[in-house]
């Protein structure tokens, strides 16, 4: 999203592919909704409204997945708020929101787009300035829960000229997202629990800015390896 001048949306995974499932014959099919593997670098975010894990994708978006690890391992996140917020789009923060070129290599750094990973629910993206390649260490997490009903009808008739996937379409249509955002900011990693969390703090009282009243802090952020539940 625009970034001012100053550094300008869960159910676990499972759950949501099984209300996806449910809701639809047609099941969501997209490597950015897979499950994390046993062994695989996560991230666990603590906020004061509970806790957002989150899988990377460092085949789709190396540069953005480096240096969002290695500021987490500088505990540069720690501390830091999630300083905007709207409610059915999306939370954002990770920045001091005065620093434009706060990246790891000190300089703005380069888009990183795949079409098959997209702004669904859930999906971790550079903030940037609203221009290509203006991204430093702000993200934001996307919120919505819902396509509108036009836009979901522009997106199946794009289907059938074979500019979107059938699983995209689907993809928005089941689990919400924001489809304009496609191609515009980097999707460089997916919530696949916590959503609950990312939900209350996008429903927290905004100012005009949309800056939170009260203050959503992440407590600390940390890179752990990923333990497959016991069942």
């Amino acid at each position: 999203m625009k970034i001012k001048k100053t550094i300008s949306l869960i159910l676990p995974l499972t759950t949501i592919l099984l209300i996806a499932t449910s809701c639809s014959s047609k099941k969501v099919k997209l490597e950015q909704l897979k499950p994390p593997s046993k062994g695989e670098e996560i991230v666990v975010m603590k906020t004061n409204y509970g806790d957002i894990k989150i899988r990377l994708f460092p085949k789709v978006a190396p540069k953005a997945v480096e240096n969002f690890k290695t500021q987490i391992k500088r505990g540069y996140y720690d501390g830091k708020t999630f300083y905007r917020t709207k409610k059915d789009y999306f939370i954002q923060g990770g920045s001091n929101g005065d620093i434009l070129r706060d990246s790891i290599w000190g300089k703005y750094y380069e888009d990183e787009f795949d079409k098959d990973y997209i702004h669904i629910r859930g999906s971790l993206c550079n903030a940037n300035l609203g221009e290509p390649d203006t991204n430093g260490s702000a993200f934001f997490i996307v919120q919505n829960k819902k396509v509108e009903e036009d836009l979901v009808d522009t997106m199946n008739d794009l289907v059938d000229e074979g500019a979107y996937s059938k699983d995209i379409a689907n993809a928005y249509k089941q689990l919400g997202g924001v489809p304009d955002y496609d191609m515009k900011y980097t999707v460089f990693g997916q919530v696949y629990e916590g959503m609950n969390t990312v939900d209350k703090i996008a429903n927290v009282e905004v100012d005009e800015s949309d800056k939170p009243k009260k203050e959503v802090v992440i407590e600390s952020a940390k890179i752990e390896k990923y333990k497959e539940y016991k069942k």
